[in-house]
């Protein structure tokens, strides 16, 4: 009881200083501070990222923002950043649209769109017709704000489609305290756990029983593959089949099910509010599975890392930011409870592992010292479809997605999902984005 208080404490005291420092509590802070220890490390790397000292002017740093949100129609974030361009001394025109902005910003327009749908595709080409364009050149410094901004935004859209975060309502206050809606959850309900028999069971076609048998084989399946580990190594040829095969099977992984042909989203309707901010809408997440001439090559971690390679780099252009990052990807990583549902002592780091390292296989990301067989036996289908859904088209989340997998467990444990696959995309976006910077400088 007196670590559940210590908690309370520290949520109220962060959410507090939150509060002071932007004059506003807004949503995400709120589902987020489920996990005070993240919550802490995320404000303090996006309050260095948009109001610190760095090369980016603070409108085009909101304005940047406002660019990334729109790549997933998320009116959300964009309505958010609307008000702090402005409020930071942005030119109102701007906001008309892309054809207002200046030829420098415009540029960035296909670093955006691969950044947020194909990452893979980033070449040194692209870096150097940033940095060389005359006049509307970017200096490197400010090219690596803005790509960590990109990315950080693109994340930012899965956390916000994945968790059901609606916008703020007016301060329509009950008690002096202002109610919000997740997605038919209340952000007090996302908080505090309050599972009301788990909200979730009450939608779908499942019994208690049946999702209690579900957390049984999972807490099973994870044992047995704890145990084959420690009887047998896979060869290194066999853990590569295991990645191609996983690979090949997440890029068949469609909102809904599984994809035996081709589709095609290219006809969704935007809005024009958001329309207006995006350049090329029909560009989206493609895999090669459905075009056949664009094979999604393997990116193998170990010869470009985040730890080796990527943070040296982004902290050498602009400075701190690494470091901020860094803290913010390891503490994502390693948070844990030791909780899984119901169960109280259970060590959930495979777990957590298969749903960062499936993120990076499906951006064709592998590690050589990772068995993928445990992604297949550790994540059941209605989960990857989720995963890819939050990860890739974002805004095509439901909340019947959200209630199909994990249906005994907490709220909270699902926010952690969340942000575990938030943190997993950004660094995707940026390894590739800063591998593209490094071949640029060699």
């Amino acid at each position: 009881k007196v670590m559940q208080a210590n908690g309370l404490d520290e949520r109220t005291n962060l959410l507090v200083e939150e509060y002071s420092t932007s004059g506003r509590l807004d949503n995400i802070t709120q589902v987020m501070s489920i996990h005070t220890q993240y919550l802490e490390s995320f404000l303090r790397s996006q309050f260095y990222m948009l109001r610190m000292d760095g090369p980016l002017p603070l409108p085009y740093r909101h304005y940047i923002a406002i660019m990334a949100a729109a790549r997933h129609q998320c009116s959300y974030l964009i309505n958010m950043h609307v008000d702090e361009f402005l409020k930071t001394g942005g030119i109102a025109e701007w906001l008309n649209g892309l054809e207002y902005i200046p030829q420098r910003l415009k540029n960035l327009n296909e670093i955006n769109k691969l950044l947020a749908h194909r990452p893979w595709l980033i070449t040194k080409e692209h870096i150097q017709k940033l940095v060389k364009t005359g006049e509307n050149n970017w200096s490197l410094p400010e090219l690596v704000h803005a790509v960590v901004l990109l990315a950080h935004y693109h994340a930012l859209a899965s956390f916000v489609f994945g968790s059901g975060i609606n916008p703020e309502r007016d301060p329509d206050t009950s008690n002096g305290v202002r109610l919000i809606a997740v997605n038919n959850f209340c952000v007090c309900d996302l908080a505090n756990d309050n599972n009301i028999e788990n909200a979730s069971l009450t939608s779908s076609n499942f019994g208690i029983a049946d999702s209690l048998s579900e957390l049984e084989a999972l807490m099973e399946r994870m044992k047995r593959l704890q145990e084959d580990k420690e009887d047998e190594e896979a060869s290194q040829e066999e853990m590569a089949t295991r990645f191609e095969k996983e690979k090949k099977e997440s890029l068949l992984v469609i909102s809904g099910g599984i994809c035996t042909f081709p589709v095609s989203f290219d006809d969704e309707i935007v809005s024009t509010d958001v329309s207006r901010y995006i350049e090329d809408p029909g560009f989206g997440y493609k895999d090669f599975a459905r075009r056949g001439e664009e094979h999604l090559p393997t990116f193998r971690a170990q010869d470009y890392t985040w730890e080796n390679h990527g943070f040296s780099l982004v902290n050498r252009l602009y400075s701190d930011i690494g470091h901020l990052l860094d803290e913010k990807f390891r503490m994502v990583y390693n948070l844990t409870y030791n909780t899984m549902a119901t169960h109280e002592d259970v060590d959930t780091t495979m777990l957590r592992r298969a749903l960062f390292n499936y993120v990076h296989c499906m951006y064709g990301i592998r590690y050589d010292d990772y068995d993928y067989g445990e992604v297949n036996q550790l994540l059941e289908r209605s989960l990857k479809v989720y995963i890819k859904t939050v990860t890739c088209y974002p805004e095509r989340t439901t909340k019947r997605m959200y209630d199909s997998y994990w249906r005994q467990f907490k709220h909270s444990e699902k926010v952690h999902v969340n942000l575990l696959l938030m943190e997993a995309r950004m660094q995707a976006e940026l390894l590739y984005a800063l591998r593209a910077i490094t071949r640029h400088l060699t």
